[in-house]
């Protein structure tokens, strides 16, 4: 199963990839990730995706700790709604308890384990992939953003007691006993990182209770991510039609495969790319029309038609009326048109 990411996680990319002589755009095409993602960052991208520019990144600039100074430049606010609902809770303990609870909102395949003992603390972090293991750039990008949020968590300094990383050393370690501020473990049975049992009764000056819960009602509303490919394909077609710019082609970008892969695992699953594009056109095109100055012409164009008059027909076969006459309030009773199946794909 593909897992999937805010492309919020690419936010600084395009910097750090300057910074280090890579040409950003150029670097996405090499790996098949939408260029259009930059811009928008709550579109969701492949993590394999991610993972191989990150992989591919380091190894072409030299920049062996690449995936670090992406999490050095970012924050909170690349977590999106769980970046908010940590900021604002109560204590650090609550807040890192915040995160490990809602983090697959953000990212399908990350969770945090977070055991305590009587003077210290571990988070360890599990990335789900094909290998045993997730590439050594996806863990240094993914631990040290956890970091860099504790960090944030305090008003003055912090710095954990130690941090374990399962792969061997680089060549230069001191470079990563800068950025955690202590003693870092190669070659270690888990990725994790340890801090006192106190830093956790830290109060956060900035919280707002009322603002957690309500942050919290929200992201409980909305964290049940997609888990079968139907549901993938259709959260992406969702947000794809919304833009403009909707193929099963763009799809697959963003799934990290091929079209072909697309097809076969929505005909294993009953279904098809045309029946999920014709539902989400069909829930969109309503909210499109309801605005009389927006011409059809331009919602054609958006739901990916070729020519308004294909929407015209598309449309009286599945609502049983015209677009003018939808705008005038008629609704007829008569089904939509059949849901394509499979075999249509």
């Amino acid at each position: 199963m593909t897992d999937l990411i805010r492309s919020a996680g690419l936010s600084y990319y395009p910097e750090v990839a300057r910074s280090v002589g890579l040409d950003p755009r150029q670097m996405m095409r090499k790996v098949r990730l939408p260029l259009a993602c930059l811009d928008k960052p709550d579109t969701p991208i492949a993590v394999a995706g991610l993972r191989r520019l990150l992989e591919l990144s380091a190894k072409v600039s030299g920049a062996e700790d690449f995936g670090l100074r992406l999490a050095e430049r970012g924050g909170l606010t690349n977590f999106g709604p769980v970046g908010l609902i940590v900021r604002e809770q109560a204590t650090v303990g609550e807040a890192i308890e915040a995160f490990s609870r809602f983090i697959h909102v953000h990212h399908d395949g990350m969770r945090l384990g977070v055991s305590h003992g009587k003077h210290t603390v571990t988070i360890t972090l599990h990335l789900r992939g094909r290998r045993p293991t997730a590439p050594r750039q996806a863990i240094d990008m993914a631990l040290g953003s956890v970091h860099r949020i504790i960090q944030s968590l305090f008003s003055s300094d912090w710095r954990p007691q130690e941090v374990h990383l399962h792969y061997p050393p680089p060549h230069d370690r001191k470079r990563y006993r800068e950025f955690f501020g202590c003693r870092v473990t190669f070659n270690a049975d888990d990725d994790a990182i340890l801090l006192s049992a106190h830093d956790m009764t830290r109060r956060i000056p900035s919280a707002h209770p009322l603002i957690a819960s309500y942050l919290r009602k929200r992201i409980e509303a909305i964290e049940t991510r997609p888990a079968s490919w139907e549901a993938k394909v259709d959260e992406v077609v969702r947000i794809l039609l919304a833009s403009g710019d909707c193929t099963v082609e763009r799809v697959a970008e963003h799934l990290a495969c091929t079209r072909r892969t697309v097809h076969r695992h929505l005909a294993a699953s009953g279904t098809s790319f045309s029946a999920i594009l014709d539902a989400q056109r069909a829930d969109l095109v309503t909210q499109l029309i309801d605005d009389p100055g927006r011409p059809l012409a331009d919602i054609a164009a958006q739901l990916g038609f070729s020519a308004q008059s294909a929407m015209a027909r598309w449309f009286r076969s599945r609502f049983g009326c015209s677009v003018t006459e939808w705008r005038k309030g008629v609704r007829p009773l008569a089904k939509p048109a059949e849901i394509p199946s499979a075999s249509a794909a």
